[in-house]
């Protein structure tokens, strides 16, 4: 059964439950299914006010999940590359300075 085929029950079922208090103290048993029968009527209306009370709406959360996963992923490895490319830029800057330091530019020019 659909949520959308079972929100008519659902609202008959709260307008039992309210028509018992008649004016009187609730028990904690009345209480408590009225509590959660609204609350499964507010659910219900909230995923069909964002479409989601269809027999499809498992699979699209499930891709929706596994896009958002396959996103994280390709944003963490973007990331990596970008840190191992700063490293190597450095790393080369580094060599550069010490080559310019022992002096290693002149014997270049000096083999020419």
């Amino acid at each position: 059964m659909t949520p959308s085929a079972t929100a008519p029950a659902t609202d008959a079922l709260l307008t039992q439950l309210l028509t018992q208090t008649d004016g009187r103290v609730l028990d904690v048993v009345t209480m408590r299914a009225l509590v959660e029968e609204a609350s499964q009527s507010g659910a219900q209306r909230a995923l069909a006010t964002l479409g989601l009370d269809d027999e499809q709406a498992r699979r699209d959360m499930s891709e929706l999940r596994e896009l958002l996963g396959a996103w994280r992923d390709a944003k963490r490895s973007a990331w990596q590359a970008v840190i191992t490319w700063i490293v190597r830029v450095c790393l080369a800057g580094l060599l550069i300075g010490i080559a310019v330091r022992l002096g290693l530019t002149e014997m270049i020019h000096a083999a020419r």
